[in-house]
């Protein structure tokens, strides 16, 4: 009898939803393999399968579902500011692809902290630093607003929503090297040379910037990522919308988060040189990962991706990579993906998907640390002590 089973008898055995089965994968709980009759299914483990499905049925402590909720599990706080369901995108119970297509990051940002601040005066700012590079200047930008501004704890709502727009404002100066007036993404796209002029490109800065919209738009907030979490984490403290700002920065920094651009441009360097088909078959043979591809929340495909996608032309080379991968895995591009063919379409500088990300996120960052301030409530978990038990006799 094979030990290699189809998704439909996998979720059966399981009781789950394909997102949760999904899940499974992505924490390496669960191996797959390219069906042998069609390439785009996957296969799993019938025995891992009956091994996950024991465990499922025991009773869990609340340590051993807090432990488990850590990555990709159970939800762990409550928040009213964004959710995936249906695998669709939620900005306070409104779709964000739908937003995509008329909003600013500066509405979206306000609907995310709940509508204040619409008419607010933003603090006043001043020039953004100076450094050779994009990501240096928002780290410096904000590091030098989390030094000086003051605790968030205990302050009234509309001052909040006025130093949460000043913040956008001092990210977007940052990341374009100069402080500016008038949209984000029409600001970006001045400093990055996609803005066009003239009365048919109106006041939005035509094509290119409002492609930077609705990518702005579309990576605002993402539920409870990795960066969120910190920025809430560092807000339960009271610290500065900054702090946890910053906070979020350091978190998406990391290769695992916001370094996705840098890890699919390596997937398609090897494409250009051996074959998208090769290359994707050597890296499955390899145990690798497949970069800008399938979405854990989202495994009938990333809406944000489709969004975008449906925008413009991905360059040739990307778009036969795609092919490729969705040939072979069923598993359909991610925003990553888009960021990094949108950035190779207009020409971007090559930190554009990082910067695009921060700055879009800042927004989703800052409506999470008023709504962790206003709980009251201190982020604190405990740890389970691992090490060499303590000696008693000392």
């Amino acid at each position: 009898m094979s030990d290699w089973i189809g998704a439909e008898e996998a979720r059966a055995r399981l009781g789950v939803r394909p997102q949760t089965l999904y899940a499974y994968v992505s924490r390496g709980r669960l191996s797959t393999r390219p069906d042998p009759a069609d390439p785009r299914r996957s296969l799993y483990r019938a025995s891992e399968i009956g091994l996950l499905a024991e465990r499922k049925t025991r009773s869990r402590k609340a340590s051993q579902v807090a432990a488990g909720a850590i990555a990709w599990g159970e939800p762990v706080l409550e928040s009213a500011i964004t959710t995936v369901e249906g695998g669709r995108l939620y900005y306070r119970g409104r779709d964000a692809v739908e937003l995509s297509d008329t909003e600013t990051l500066e509405a979206t940002a306000r609907l995310l902290r709940g509508g204040h601040g619409a008419a607010l005066k933003r603090d006043a700012r001043g020039a953004p630093p100076t450094a050779p590079d994009m990501r240096a200047r928002a780290f410096l930008a904000l590091a030098a607003r989390a030094g000086s501004d003051g605790p968030a704890l205990g302050r009234h709502p509309l001052a909040l929503a006025a130093e949460a727009a000043t913040l956008l404002d001092v990210l977007a100066d940052a990341v374009a090297g100069a402080a500016g007036s008038g949209p984000i993404h029409v600001r970006l796209a001045l400093a990055w040379g996609c803005a066009t002029s003239g009365p048919a490109a109106g006041a939005g800065g035509g094509p290119g910037a409002d492609l930077l919209r609705r990518a702005l738009v579309l990576l605002a907030d993402h539920e409870l990522n990795a960066s969120t979490f910190a920025a809430r984490v560092a807000a339960s403290t009271g610290a500065s919308l900054a702090a946890g700002a910053l906070a979020g920065l350091a978190a998406l920094s990391g290769p695992r988060h916001g370094g996705a651009a840098a890890a699919l441009r390596s997937l398609a360097a090897e494409a250009a040189e051996q074959g998208a088909e090769a290359a994707i078959a050597a890296r499955l043979a390899q145990d690798r990962t497949l970069p800008g591809f399938g979405h854990p929340l989202y495994p009938e495909g990333d809406p944000r991706a489709g969004a975008l996608l449906a925008r413009f032309e991905p360059p040739p080379e990307l778009a036969r990579l795609r092919a490729a991968v969705e040939g072979a895995t069923g598993k359909a591009p991610n925003v990553d993906f888009a960021l990094v063919a949108l950035a190779e379409r207009l020409a971007l500088p090559q930190d554009a998907p990082f910067a695009l990300f921060a700055v879009a996120r800042c927004a989703g960052w800052i409506a999470h640390a008023i709504e962790q301030v206003q709980t009251g409530d201190l982020i604190r978990p405990r740890a389970r002590y691992a090490g060499v038990r303590p000696d008693s006799s000392t």
